[in-house]
């Protein structure tokens, strides 16, 4: 696998999606939560989506209840909650891991391609970003402290 086009997803809706769908656009793909602490970040994120869209951004949610157990629900429960409280309009997925031996195998992509602090592969908590370019090739990865907010200069940049 070269680049994330290469992958597959289950959305939200239980629907298989490849990711070569997003060819030509600058994605941020991000591990989401409901309960976490960074949770308002989704207002971020979705001013981000809707400012930059039409530039070509898209932004993909993976919802992760592998941090503190904060993404207990189920898709419909993670759905509703998405855009009753924030608005989302970003494509959702389903609920995945992003550590371990279940990860997802993007993630496990991503992880290799953009490593964290100090060389660290693992995710360690909820709101990681990965930056992708229209090439499908990861950029940059941003921790869970960096607001959607502060990663608009870099988003803008492969615009």
């Amino acid at each position: 696998m070269t680049t994330i086009y290469d992958f597959n997803a289950i959305d939200i809706a239980g629907e298989e999606v490849s990711l070569a769908d997003y060819r030509g656009k600058v994605l941020l793909i991000v591990n989401t939560a409901s309960k976490c602490g960074f949770t308002p970040q989704y207002e971020g994120l979705e001013t981000l989506y809707r400012d930059l869209q039409d530039k070509g951004l898209v932004v993909l949610g993976f919802p992760c209840n592998q941090f503190g157990n904060q993404e207990p629900g189920d898709a419909e429960e993670i759905a509703n909650f998405c855009k009753l409280t924030y608005d989302v309009n970003f494509p959702m997925f389903a609920k995945i891991d992003v550590n371990g031996a279940d990860a997802a195998p993007l993630y496990e992509f991503l992880k290799r391609k953009a490593r964290g602090l100090m060389g660290s592969k693992a995710i360690k908590w909820n709101f990681t970003k990965f930056l992708v370019d229209r090439e499908g090739n990861v950029v940059k990865r941003f921790g869970p402290q960096e607001t959607p907010e502060r990663l608009r200069g870099a988003v803008e940049a492969l615009l």
